[in-house]
């Protein structure tokens, strides 16, 4: 199976229910195809990686269970729904969300028979301390410090026709998350490995070019000879460089490093992805309220996930229902307009 292949048909590739020997399996193979084929060169390679394989499709399977059920999306039931009042700023802004998901779009253009579809509905999350007044037994309090929320940078580009096909596109697209660590993992031993190679170019070009110029060519020109401390400052980051590029090592053990990485991330997927439950008791404005206060307050629920690449991520997100009525129609394309810059 090529590459692109495997991003076809990406909810047959997980099943949250059960893990058969043939997805186990196709899991593995997934992994070794995206980050190496050669990989498949090391005795037991599939065996050595099932382990590891494993326990990111259980890490992924209890992942995707314990997400809250998808909730409507919505502009008409934005006035009555908190979570979306906290989520967007005005009801407007969810058609202006859908418009952009090109993924959703596409879903409903090609499976006609849909009236309804799911979402990843993804956000930028962040959380501000300011300084607001309060009401405690009706007296108002100034300059209080409170901390502020706010929702942004909507996205919805994970789609699916129902909410357990979502649910498996979501633990594809984690799996896939975590190999693209590992191979920024093996990337940066590579690139180590090449600045390394690099440097003992020059050193040895260095050191002969030293070493011309003193006992050489160099004292029948009248140039200083090297000083002896310099050749061994020379020599002895040249044996340095040697033992970092043997500690490296070249041919299988480049495949092994490779494959030990791969089993270090696959086996470890909590180290790099990380989603709990988040509740907040908001008020109409995003401030965060205590149990404790008499002000107008409502519970919003959602998932924030933590993506522990480089660069660290930080995301909002909850599973939602979109009607196909609330697709905007597409966005034409004003020739009239676009003729004035031709």
């Amino acid at each position: 199976m090529g590459i692109l292949d495997w991003f076809k048909n990406r909810p047959a590739q997980f099943d949250p229910d059960r893990v058969s020997d043939e997805m186990l399996r196709g899991a593995v193979d997934k992994a070794i195809t995206l980050t190496n084929p050669r990989l498949k060169l090391l005795p037991d390679c599939h065996k050595r990686l099932m382990p590891a394989v494993a326990t990111t499709i259980e890490f992924l399977r209890a992942l995707v269970h314990d997400l809250p059920a998808a909730r409507p999306l919505s502009s008409a039931v934005w006035s009555s729904d908190p979570t979306l009042r906290a989520f967007f700023v005005a009801a407007s802004d969810i058609p202006g969300l859908l418009g952009r998901a090109g993924n959703l779009r596409t879903l409903f253009d090609k499976f006609p028979e849909l009236d309804e579809a799911c979402l990843v509905l993804g956000m930028a999350f962040m959380e501000r301390q300011v300084f607001g007044m309060v009401v405690h037994g009706g007296v108002v309090q100034r300059d209080v410090a409170q901390t502020n929320v706010s929702f942004s940078d909507h996205g919805a580009r994970i789609c699916g026709s129902d909410e357990s096909r979502l649910r498996r596109v979501a633990a594809v697209e984690a799996f896939e998350y975590l190999l693209g660590q590992a191979l920024a993992e093996i990337a940066e031993d590579r690139l180590e490995r090449q600045e390394l190679q690099g440097s003992r170019s020059l050193i040895r070009a260095r050191l002969r070019l030293l070493q011309q110029q003193g006992p050489g060519l160099g004292s029948m020109f009248g140039g200083p000879p090297a000083r002896p401390s310099e050749q061994a400052r020379l020599n002895a980051e040249l044996l340095e460089n040697e033992r970092q590029l043997a500690a490296l090592g070249g041919g299988e053990s480049v495949l092994e490093a490779e494959l030990d990485c791969l089993r270090t991330v696959l086996g470890n997927p909590q180290r790099y992805l990380r989603v709990e439950p988040r509740r907040l008791r908001l008020s109409s404005m995003n401030v965060l309220v205590d149990d404790t206060s008499s002000e107008a307050a409502a519970d919003v629920d959602f998932s924030l996930a933590e993506l522990g690449g480089s660069p660290p991520m930080r995301r909002a997100f909850v599973l939602a229902r979109v009607a196909r009525g609330e697709m905007p129609p597409p966005q034409q394309i004003n020739l009239d307009d676009a003729g004035r810059y031709l």
